[in-house]
């Protein structure tokens, strides 16, 4: 149970010398290096030593020495915060460079991109005008059209950095809402709202719903395609639903394709999906948050063939491209979208700075302060080319194949369909049950057990109504046999539980 919040207010302390000395400036530079080389030192301890992914504590168990925590009391001294530190997050964090960790999108981290990031935390430029960051923003613009090249969108593309792939959909939702051409009645020069219609597939990210709730869309404005036997948007489903649409007297505002869903990284058909936006001048946006590592890719390049005639493109440099948190951005065909995210401010962005060409970020983005991310893609880049970047997610592409291999040829387990990326969803099936709802709690206790243990970290979903697990694999180091020895312990728990409600049955 936590302690009950606290209303009392200490009195302020008069900021002296001492408190001054943990600024950073031109006074405090051996303060800062020996601080975070301290703390550089306590992390890399960690991930020299962390034997499991995970140590299976428990919320109820990390919570009182969290809570224990004085926060109007400071230690008043680097080491004894590391110390203190090591106890309340770094012993039971999730560590994603674990080759067993092999749950959700998150990647093990390139060296230079985490160098990036000691830096542009350091600095804290803000991306928001130039006069907060002179050189960060050109990095940016040129990274921007470093990835926009990659995709082939044309030479008026643009777009801007975000925080990741869900305010990605929504400012590239926004922008396809301010573009829809009106239907049947609707005011000229714009779309009546209560007539827009989103059309996304069932296996899409749920980012799309949310979107259209705070564009402001009507409820059931997002029609759900059915997929095929491989996850991808059925096209034919989509064709019949557009003519329905425009037989009906609605806007179809736009169509959200995937490159890489969530649960099975499947490759929606885009040169298809891009005909239909095409014949029913709808707004194409392909959110490639996962499946952006093929642009680097030399091997597999060719599985997002039609994402060049996009309008919109979401990528997830923080996925694919082995980014820390947050590495994101939206892309656009016509540069000149990213207008209906404008807003001129006499005290940022005056309008008169247009005309001047001072080149501000916050002319495109959804947001105002925002962080020099670019950094870290820019030195991956300048250290390991893209080609590097590419090879280490096409590592990952082909173990999920082997895998796959793997799975459909072991009887303990059925696999639901072949991986285009590197994810692979699959539930274990004891050939001794035949009820499909004991099945079920078998492998949600396994997926449970397993975590508590700290062996290992996978994923869950649904198929239909049933019960799976899922292996996200993004990290080189992960063999065959790591994943080979997962899912034996995944057999046992599920073994273990059944075998326990056997028992208490009779």
């Amino acid at each position: 149970m936590r302690p009950p919040v606290s209303h009392h207010h200490p009195q302020p302390r008069p900021c002296g010398p001492h408190l001054r000395s943990h600024l950073l400036n031109d006074t405090t530079a051996e303060l800062y290096r020996s601080s975070v080389t301290e703390g550089i030192e306590r992390v890399a301890a960690k991930l020299a030593t962390t034997a499991r992914p995970f140590t299976g504590v428990t919320p109820d168990a990390l919570s009182p020495t969290i809570d224990a925590v004085d926060l109007d009391e400071p230690l008043h001294d680097t080491i004894a915060a590391l110390d203190e530190l090591e106890d309340v997050y770094l012993r039971d964090a999730v560590y994603f460079h674990h080759p067993r960790y092999l749950a959700h999108l998150n990647c093990p981290v390139v060296i230079p991109a985490v160098l990036g990031e000691a830096i542009l935390s350091a600095v804290n430029s803000s991306l928001d005008t130039w006069d907060q960051s002179a050189g960060g923003t050109l990095i940016e613009r040129r990274l921007i059209d470093w990835t926009a090249a990659r995709v082939g969108l044309g030479p008026a593309a643009d777009g801007v950095f975000t925080s990741g792939g869900s305010q990605s959909n929504l400012q590239a939702l926004l922008l396809a809402r301010e573009e829809a051409k009106p239907g049947p009645g609707g005011r000229e020069g714009s779309a009546d709202r209560a007539k827009l219609r989103v059309f996304a597939s069932e296996a899409g990210h749920f980012s799309v719903q949310k979107s259209a709730k705070l564009l402001g869309l009507d409820p059931g404005c997002v029609v759900t395609i059915p997929v095929d036997k491989d996850r991808r948007m059925q096209t034919l489903a989509l064709a019949a639903e557009l003519e329905r649409c425009r037989a009906e007297g609605l806007v179809p505002m736009a169509v959200v394709a995937t490159a890489g869903t969530t649960d099975f990284g499947s490759i929606d058909p885009l040169p298809e999906i891009a005909e239909l936006c095409s014949q029913y001048d709808t707004w194409m946006h392909v959110d490639a948050a996962y499946g952006c590592g093929l642009l680097a890719s030399t091997k597999h390049r060719d599985r997002l063939d039609g994402i060049e005639r996009a309008d919109s493109v979401t990528v997830d440099y923080h996925k694919s491209f082995f980014q820390p948190v947050s590495s994101s951005a939206v892309l656009v065909r016509d540069g000149a979208t990213l207008r209906h995210a404008t807003y001129h401010a006499e005290y940022l962005n005056p309008r008169r700075t247009v005309a001047e060409r001072i080149p501000n970020q916050v002319d495109k983005s959804l947001q105002t302060t925002r962080r020099f991310d670019a950094l870290k893609l820019w030195l991956t880049l300048r250290v390991m080319g893209a080609d590097g970047i590419g090879g280490l997610f096409d590592e990952v592409c082909d173990l999920a194949h082997r895998a796959w291999a793997m799975l459909a040829a072991d009887p303990r387990f059925d696999v639901v369909v072949e991986p285009s990326l590197s994810t692979l969803v699959y539930r274990y099936i004891p050939a001794a049950v035949t009820d499909p709802a004991a099945v079920d709690h078998a492998n949600l206790y396994a997926r449970k057990a397993l975590f508590a243990s700290g062996d290992a970290v996978v994923a869950g979903t649904k198929v239909g109504a049933r019960q799976y697990l899922k292996f996200t694999l993004l990290n080189p180091e992960t063999t065959l046999d790591d994943i080979a020895a997962v899912l034996d312990l995944i057999a046992g728990h599920a073994e273990q539980y059944l075998g326990d409600t056997l028992d208490r049955a009779s």
